[in-house]
């Protein structure tokens, strides 16, 4: 089992930005919706402790859900630029930037395949925690 760890290091013009590390290692970029009171489809996941699995989406093909999130489904890694790309998944970038002055990350796509490659077919434990505004995992 893979260990991640996504560390939200902020809160930016309507998107959640974060690192993601892989079996201790920092691999890339995150952004996703911000924090809405887990509405789905516009807020980021709760912060906490989740499994990952493999899975086939029929919009994003081979990607990972992330299981156990209360009230919450069909939540997804997979590549994208923006918080308009998310619907409440994670997306994952290669560093950070803009696009069409939106908080962005980028060469997702190139972030994405190696998401995968390191995931390598495994499950994995994904723990969310905010580094900024006094967040942990409980």
């Amino acid at each position: 089992m893979k260990h991640l760890r996504l560390v939200r290091v902020t809160e930016y013009n309507g998107a959640t930005l974060g690192v993601l590390t892989i079996d201790e290692s920092p691999e890339m970029m995150t952004l996703e919706d911000p924090w809405h009171l887990n509405e789905r489809n516009i807020s980021c996941i709760p912060e906490g402790r989740y499994t990952i699995v493999p899975h086939k989406s029929p919009k994003f093909g081979s990607t990972y859900l992330v299981e156990n999130v209360t009230e919450r489904s069909h939540i997804l890694i997979h590549a994208g630029n923006t918080a308009k790309d998310t619907s409440g998944c994670i997306l994952v970038g290669l560093q950070f930037g803009e696009l069409n002055n939106e908080p962005a990350v980028l060469a997702s796509r190139s972030a994405f395949l190696k998401f995968m490659e390191l995931m390598d077919g495994e499950d994995g434990e994904l723990v969310v925690i905010k580094a900024f505004g006094g967040g942990r995992v409980h």
